[in-house]
């Protein structure tokens, strides 16, 4: 099972990047395949045909699980994000990843962005979405329980539906 991380943080190796380390970690009970910090892509994602971008892409398009991370801002997740996700086609780029929308934040105002704002967005591109997203406060996050208690109630549904989209029975 390959499992990815995608962080849409302006700022590189944040805490949005910890935190969806750590969720695949718990998720599926060994470290995260690959990671794409998005915001080391660069300039490559104003455009098409970026080399760096373009691997990127495919990587997380030949991902089983990929959790979607974001810090909240303005309300929603963040415009580095978008840009990535932009890189994707309309029903076919995520078709049959299963997808994990996380989004930290400073507060419980947003709690359901990654439900309301991010999921759609990672649906409307192909993904299946199991389970509910997750948000987290983003200075509290390694020392509650929030991820742990996610993963026990989730992650069975999240890796079964990993196991279905590549044919394996449980």
């Amino acid at each position: 099972m390959t499992v990815t991380v995608v962080a849409g943080n302006p700022k590189p190796e944040s805490r949005t990047l910890a935190a969806a380390m750590l969720l695949a970690a718990e998720l599926t009970g060994a470290p995260a395949d690959g990671k794409v910090d998005v915001i080391t892509l660069g300039s490559g994602l104003l455009g098409w045909g970026d080399d760096a971008v373009k691997a990127a892409v495919e990587k997380v398009s030949a991902s089983d699980i990929v959790v979607f991370a974001s810090p909240t801002f303005k309300a929603t997740y963040t415009g580095v994000l978008k840009l990535f996700l932009d890189q994707f086609a309309t029903d076919e780029g995520l078709r049959d990843v299963v997808a994990v929308p996380l989004m930290l934040g400073a507060g419980l105002a947003h709690a359901l962005a990654p439900d309301l704002l991010l999921k759609p967005v990672l649906v409307e591109l192909g993904a299946i979405t199991p389970a509910p997203g997750l948000y987290l406060i983003d200075t509290t996050f390694t020392a509650d329980t929030r991820i742990v208690d996610y993963a026990r109630r989730w992650g069975p549904v999240i890796t079964a539906a990993a196991d279905a989209r590549r044919g394996d029975s449980a």
